[in-house]
């Protein structure tokens, strides 16, 4: 009898684990998005598209695969570097009842809830605890999300730079289709991954380079950037961008992901001054030396764009939430506050949930001090 109930043991473990495995199989699959196929149609007809993906307006190479070998063993042995040596604080959450002239809330990496004119927009989303299409693998998340999606004001836009799992995530857009009535203003592409995830075509609105879209008084704009775009094999069958944000008086311009690239001279001549800039300073590495900004060159970004340093604010993004990089975890915001001072370039550094109100005297809390 007990030999029996052994082998009916062991056969409920067996079909236990095998449902958990096609489960994850399953999860990982539809992360994935929208195959090549479904996403062509949608891009065949840019500028910027040719012979079946999308290019940069300046030749980028992200990663080759001679780089494979010396990049595998860079992570192998990083150990802890890139990881903070201590806990990352937390802000509580400040959303008043109505969107302000001009405000910030940075919830981590390039998430930001941007507050213009009166209309609230909220750049790439990621709540999952892992940037990844499985929820048990990849890099996790360095401090816990400040706000939950339920708990957000209501939202008029939500911006996407582009498919990178640390910048589109399956399971926060489905609870953002579910808890919220904005539209999803995305590059070129993107939209055939929010349609296989059951986002109502009526709510997405697919934009190329220099294309806008007018919500209210409030424009957004699709701009250049310089990165790269893949969620499986398939690399750059979906374009990357970043986003200018103007309102009647107001006006942010969002890098998400990017490297340095002339094209923002171009930006700052038609769009700019801004108010505020959100620009990315971490995951910079020798081996992608195109497609990630380091801390000097979001400065240098900064003065192209408002044509002199005194202009408007400049917030980093990208950096102290997941571990991308090789860099110890204060090094991008230490290099930055470096670089910033020796331009005279005025910045703010919220951390995790900070609500920053530009229009008021800026914080000047080094809490990443205590951190690492």
């Amino acid at each position: 009898m007990l030999r029996k109930l052994g082998w009916a043991g062991l056969g409920t473990a067996a079909a236990v684990s095998t449902a958990g495995f096609a489960w994850s199989v399953w999860e990982m699959y539809r992360a994935l998005g929208a195959p090549r196929a479904r996403i062509r149609p949608y891009a065949a007809g840019s500028p910027n598209y040719w012979g079946g993906t999308f290019r940069n307006a300046e030749p980028a190479v992200p990663f080759s695969a001679r780089q494979a070998p010396d990049l595998f063993f860079a992570i192998v042995l990083r150990g802890n570097t890139g990881a903070p040596s201590r806990e990352v604080p937390l802000a509580v959450p400040l959303a008043p009842a109505a969107a302000a002239e001009l405000a910030a809330s940075w919830l981590g990496h390039s998430s930001v809830l941007v507050e213009v004119d009166g209309f609230r927009v909220l750049t790439d989303p990621v709540w999952s605890e892992r940037v990844s299409p499985s929820s048990r693998l990849g890099p996790r998340r360095m401090h816990p999300v400040p706000v939950k999606v339920s708990q957000l004001q209501q939202i008029d836009a939500v911006v996407i730079s582009h498919d990178h799992y640390d910048h589109l995530d399956r399971r926060t857009i489905r609870e953002l289709v579910r808890l919220q009535p904005a539209p999803f203003v995305v590059p070129l592409g993107v939209g055939s991954h929010l349609r296989a995830w059951g986002v109502p075509v009526e709510r997405i609105i697919e934009l190329d380079w220099n294309q806008d879209v007018t919500i209210g008084d409030l424009t957004v704009t699709c701009t250049p950037a310089r990165h790269f775009s893949g969620r499986g094999l398939a690399r750059n069958v979906t374009l990357w961008s970043s986003w200018v944000l103007r309102g009647p008086r107001h006006s942010v311009f969002f890098g998400g992901d990017t490297g340095y690239t002339d094209r923002f001279s171009e930006v700052g001549e038609k769009y700019g001054p801004f108010d505020l800039t959100l620009l990315p300073i971490g995951a910079y590495s020798e081996q992608w030396p195109d497609v990630h900004m380091t801390p000097e060159e979001a400065v240098q970004t900064h003065c192209v764009l408002n044509g002199t340093p005194s202009n408007g604010v400049l917030l980093p993004i990208h950096w102290g939430t997941f571990n991308l990089g090789f860099h110890p975890w204060a090094e991008p915001i230490v290099r930055l506050m470096q670089a910033k001072e020796a331009q005279s370039v005025r910045s703010v550094v919220p951390m995790p949930g900070q609500r920053v109100d530009l229009l008021k005297p800026l914080p000047r809390n080094e809490w990443w001090l205590g951190v690492s």
